[in-house]
């Protein structure tokens, strides 16, 4: 039992904002009262649910093979800043025990990675065993998968529906992702899909079938995330229009919109980016179906790790650093590649100006979540500094000044005057990615919800706040405190396991036949064996 007592509270989702109250804790949920116990005086702190990280890649082969790639990356910073930064091995890519930890010390309590092919999701929930702390989850890559393709190519939309909900429970996955849908499987033979009506060789079907045809079917499933899309011609010059068109082929289908900042670039492919957001976000803010996070870019070293391979290749002809690009049988790729953002460079200059237009222009934070496309636009221990740059008008103005102003005067942000309150960074960091993730006990600290707690100090530096909790509570134990470990933990992992009609297999087996170098019956990740701590989220049946 634990009662945390006088602090000033933050719960966007109970409309509570500043109010001095109590929080009451037993086993390892929000009760209405206690007594006995700890009691914790947070007298003159501010309280937070436990942050929720939406969208990141921290578990899965393609992480370990980073990690084997950048042996300079585990080389730590002599001068760390802050307790996230001096623990455990590697920087843009720690390790699986070191990512727990470096999540629970800046009040991070859930992370889901949002790119898992089928294939390797044994692979991921083994990484998962090894990350403490956090509660965690996986997103099914299936923009490009075969067997999904050739449903779409013959118009069988049942058989499609049953398909995604196998491949979830199989996987023990969580939703359903799309990474340049079309465009992966192209990039096998050497193209890519531009745009959301090139027909992708062999199989007849579009990416915007693709996208329209998943997005459905994840409603249909009632899944408790809509289809996480990262969209065509990410990272080019003039990708807006894609985006565009993207958003409006939903056409009041739900769907998440993943890292935008890589896809609001106007210019001409092969030229300079020019901002593009005015025009996105106004679309964003008409249409409720929508919801993104931003994948802000911030200046220095990081790894790009993707499931697009032809932008890790991009990447790789533009920088000549060293490149890794993998293929998965039927279903996916990825690549990856080191980049470092400088900030008198006019492109990367115009990246992180374009995240932060996003977050100062989006109308409703509710439907927006703060994420860097860990590590691709930066590492997610770089949260702090973003909130900062929201917070603190003049501090945002002094660091316009230490940029490209060429690109930055091609933006609209040295216009933008909002401040961020501290209501406003507990929905965009807790309570809408737990909401827009459809996890109903978390980002909230009402009655029954988990209690996963943060305690901050208030400070003026907004970024040394949000960097060093007090303390960090996670189902009722006090694991941080003082920015330093006081217990150990393992969180839970979320899957779904939506119904399907077991006909299905017989279909998949034969796939597997032909295709697939995994016999059909070892496919199936067992849930006994690879889940610590299991947690179904349920789905409408």
């Amino acid at each position: 039992m634990l009662k945390i007592i006088n602090g000033e509270v933050f719960d966007p989702a109970n409309n509570i904002n500043g109010e001095v109250r109590d929080i009451c804790i037993e086993n390892g949920k929000i009760v209405s009262s206690v007594s006995g116990g700890r009691t914790i005086n947070a007298s003159g702190m501010v309280i937070m649910p436990g942050g929720v990280d939406m969208h990141a890649h921290i578990a899965g082969p393609k992480v370990n093979i980073a990690r084997k790639m950048r042996p300079e990356d585990h080389r730590l910073d002599p001068q760390p800043r802050t307790p996230a930064t001096r623990s455990g091995v590697g920087k843009t890519i720690p390790s699986t025990f070191t990512t727990g930890y470096r999540y629970a010390v800046m009040g991070y309590t859930t992370a889901f990675d949002a790119a898992v092919p089928p294939l390797v999701a044994r692979h991921a929930h083994e990484e998962f065993m090894d990350i403490p702390v956090i509660d965690k989850g996986f997103l099914v890559l299936m923009g490009n998968n075969e067997f999904i393709m050739q449903q779409i190519a013959a118009g069988e939309r049942e058989k499609l529906q049953h398909y995604v909900a196998w491949l979830l429970k199989a996987t023990k996955g969580y939703a359903v992702k799309l990474v340049n849908p079309g465009g992966v499987e192209l990039w096998k033979s050497g193209g890519n899909a531009h745009g959301l009506d090139e027909k992708v060789s062999g199989f007849g079907v579009t990416p915007r079938q693709i996208i329209q045809s998943l997005a459905e079917a994840s409603m249909e499933l009632h899944l408790p995330h809509s289809v996480h899309i990262h969209c065509n011609d990410l990272g080019i010059a003039g990708n807006w229009e894609t985006t565009l068109e993207t958003m409006k082929a939903l056409d009041g289908r739900n769907g998440h919109l993943a890292h935008v900042q890589f896809h609001s670039y106007g210019g001409r492919p092969g030229g300079l980016f020019t901002s593009r957001v005015p025009e996105l976000v106004e679309y964003v803010n008409s249409h409720p179906n929508l919801t993104i996070d931003v994948g802000q870019v911030l200046f220095g070293d990081t790894t790009s790790m993707t499931g697009d391979g032809p932008l890790a290749y991009m990447l790789h002809q533009i920088s000549g650093r060293k490149w890794i690009n993998v293929d998965v049988e039927t279903e996916a790729g990825c690549g990856i590649v080191p980049v470092e953002y400088k900030d008198k460079n006019h492109v990367h200059t115009t990246q992180w100006a374009i995240g932060l237009e996003w977050f100062l222009m989006m109308q409703d934070p509710w439907r927006i979540a703060l994420s860097t496309d860990h590590p691709n636009g930066a590492s997610f221990i770089t949260y702090p500094q973003i909130i900062r740059l929201l917070m603190d008008r003049e501090y945002r103005r002094e660091r316009l000044r230490k940029v490209n102003l060429k690109a930055i005067g091609k933006t609209t942000l040295p216009d933008q005057n909002r401040e961020y309150s501290l209501y406003e960074i507990a929905i965009i960091t807790r309570a809408a990615p737990a909401r827009i993730l459809g996890l109903v006990n978390k980002g909230h600290l009402g009655i029954g919800a988990d209690a996963d707690v943060t305690i901050y100090d208030k400070h003026d530096d907004k970024e040394r706040m949000f960097a060093c909790p007090r303390y960090v509570i996670k189902e009722g134990d006090v694991l941080v405190e003082e920015g330093y470990i006081r217990d150990e933990t393992f969180g839970r992992t979320f899957y779904v396991s939506p119904c399907y009609d077991p006909a299905i297999e017989n279909d998949i087996r034969d796939f597997f036949q032909r295709y697939y170098t995994v016999d059909f019956e070892n496919y199936p990740v067992q849930l006994e064996h690879y889940l610590v701590r299991p947690q179904e989220i349920a789905t409408k049946q």
